[in-house]
């Protein structure tokens, strides 16, 4: 029973159609023909197969963008009339009415439905459809020049002096819609102290023209109170709503203050209000997009890391500052051909090390809607370094200490097994051996504690007035017996001044440099101590002349676990870590070291520190 009513419904409707007088054409929303009934057939002269499923050959080129903009009002809006022309299949220009309205599923607008009524060819008519065809031809110009703009300040302004034009308004302006406020965006003659007025959106004419369901209305009412009364002589308003992305973004206000508008103005201005919410729109997008891409740049230029953009051949287009400074290779040199690296796979790091010896991290993604390659790469040079120092010092840290224990061990073990077979020579001779093995390791022990405090910022010194020559003094006497390849001269300045530190920590710096100026002068040599005040500061120097450091690592042998490998100064051992505990100890008084070449040949290590006559009585100490 169902099926014989579904049949016979659409026998009623497809009789409708077919008895309608007026050509009704139903569109689908890309305007192929879904219906052309029989008075379509006959007032067109094209026949319903032709038609069907294809776009009708009906508005003529000079109203295509009315057409458009009418069908835009109706997919967001109410149904359109309006007074325009349509071409038959002979050429002739017919002129109708056209009811247009939305042909829609359910919720959705699946297309249009236009009734195409003849009108009367009396003069009147006539006239008025040529004005209306000027107007709409210069409808067309204005939205051309609306759309050329991108900035939405200059498309507003535009949409105001446009909306006096084409309705022979005195004035006009537009609104935008924030919540529930409304805030006077752009105007046209009218004062400008007025622009950026903001007013209740409840009590406004827009939320009177949101609740009619319409989208333009005449009000003649009440206008006295209201700011566009700075219009003088105002007694109407023509409001027109503007829609972007199908919701109301704002409003159109033509002011009439000399003539009254009519059903034409309010046609063209509800036309214009379609197109200003597209050129709105445009213009919101286009506004978005350049702001958005000028966050990327910021950031892009901003980050410390390099950052390179591939194109989908593998060639750079982008390569930020940070690149440039971290490959020492500018932009112009790079882009247009493939990154001075190799290239992970997606998800992969890579670690390579540049010509500069600079170690990078290179990691890479894809963007999948361009296929452009994105690369992240930072310098990771110092981590490398330190991986490896701390490798050598693990193995440098095991050998100085396996040396000792291993003879410690041997001499303790042969006492321990043959005591009774040796004599008193042989034993005072190995103990003698195990206290000196042991007394090394218990230095070796000290440097690798006082390491770690310099480490961790906690070396404690004592900030006070000491002799400094004293201390020269006491840190040579005996080195000449020490070896008899070396000679050891002492120059001090006569009444050297005494210095601003630590005692202790200055003897541990003493002893220190001058074990390593014996340690790298292994041929032997002259070792010269000499100190002097120079300016505000005392200078102490110690001169060797064994083999030197390589300009490059004048300033790394004082990092912690650093061995140089230049010359022949990895031969002689060591943790890397005296440097490292003598400057920090000299910075920790207030003073400092450096390494610098000899006159001659060898290394001369110069110490500073604080000539405590500088120091004024009310100096706190520390």
């Amino acid at each position: 029973m169902g099926d014989e009513w579904a049949d016979s419904d659409d026998e009623i409707a497809r009789a409708v159609l077919a008895g309608a007088p007026n050509a009704i054409v139903a569109l689908d929303r890309d305007q192929s023909v879904l219906v052309w009934n029989d008075a379509a057939e006959r007032m067109f002269g094209w026949t319903a197969e032709e038609m069907l499923g294809r776009r009708a050959p009906i508005v003529p080129g000079e109203l295509s963008a009315e057409h458009n903009a009418v069908l835009e009002r109706v997919r967001t809006g109410a149904p359109v009339s309006l007074r325009t022309k349509r071409l038959r299949r002979d050429g002739a220009v017919l002129d109708l009415r056209v009811d247009i309205s939305a042909l829609r599923l359910g919720s959705a607008v699946a297309g249009y439905v236009c009734v195409h009524h003849p009108a009367q060819a009396d003069e009147m008519a006539r006239n008025r459809m040529a004005r209306r065809a000027r107007l709409v031809r210069r409808l067309t110009d204005v939205v051309g020049d609306i759309n050329s703009e991108l900035e939405l300040s200059a498309v507003l302004d535009r949409i105001s002096a446009s909306l006096t034009e084409l309705t022979g308004a005195d004035a006009g302006g537009f609104v935008l819609i924030e919540g529930d406020r409304l805030r006077l965006v752009s105007t046209y003659q009218l004062p400008e102290t007025i622009r950026g007025t903001t007013t209740e959106l409840r009590t406004s004419l827009v939320d009177k023209l949101l609740r009619t369901g319409k989208t333009v209305m005449l009000e003649s009412n009440g206008l006295e109170d209201l700011v566009w009364a700075r219009l003088r002589g105002l007694h109407t308003i023509a409001l027109g709503l503007a829609a972007v992305g199908g919701r109301p973004y704002g409003a159109l206000y033509a002011l009439f203050a000399r003539r009254t508008p009519g059903h034409l103005e309010l046609e063209l201005l509800e036309l214009l209000a379609g197109h200003a919410g597209i050129a709105v729109g445009n213009a919101v997008a286009y506004q978005e997009a350049v702001r958005q891409r000028a966050h990327e740049r910021a950031v892009f230029d901003a980050s410390a890391d390099g950052i390179a953009v591939l194109d989908h051949a593998g060639r750079v287009v982008r390569w930020n500052p940070a690149a440039a400074g971290l490959t020492a290779l500018p932009s112009d040199t790079v882009i247009g051909g493939p990154p001075p690296f190799p290239l992970p796979t997606s998800g992969e790091k890579v670690t390579y090390q540049m010509d500069n010896g600079r170690w990078l991290d290179v990691v890479s993604a894809q963007i999948e809607e361009t296929g452009e390659v994105v690369v992240d790469f930072r310098d990771v040079t110092s981590a490398k370094e330190l991986e490896e120092a701390k490798d050598l010092f693990l193995a440098t840290t095991s050998h100085e200490l396996r040396t000792p224990i291993t003879i410690v061990r041997g001499f303790a073990s042969t006492l321990d097994s043959r005591w009774d077979k040796m004599g008193d020579p042989e034993r005072r001779s190995a103990v003698h051996t195990i206290a000196e093995r042991a007394k090394s390791l218990g230095e070796l022990m000290d440097h690798l504690l006082l390491g770690a405090r310099a480490g961790a910022d906690e070396l404690k010194v004592r900030i006070e007035v000491f002799d400094l020559a004293e201390r020269i003094h006491a840190a040579t006497l005996g080195l000449p017996a020490l070896s008899d390849r070396h000679r050891v001269e002492v120059m001090i300045s006569e009444g050297l001044p005494e210095v601003l530190g630590d005692a202790l920590a200055t003897d541990i710096v003493l002893g220190q440099l001058l074990e390593n100026a014996f340690k790298y002068s292994p041929k032997g040599g002259l070792i010269s101590v000499e100190a002097w005040p120079e300016d505000d500061d005392v200078v102490v120097v110690v001169d060797d002349e064994g083999v030197g450091i390589a300009p490059p690592d004048r300033e790394r042998i004082f990092e912690r676990f650093v061995q140089v490998d230049s010359g022949d100064r990895r031969r002689f051992g060591g943790v890397g870590l005296g440097l490292y505990i003598v400057r920090s100890l000299a910075r920790a008084q207030g003073g400092d070291v450096s390494a610098h070449p000899r006159p001659g040949g060898g290394t001369r290590m110069r110490l500073v520190l604080r000539c405590a006559s500088t120091i004024g009585s009310d100096t706190p100490m520390r």
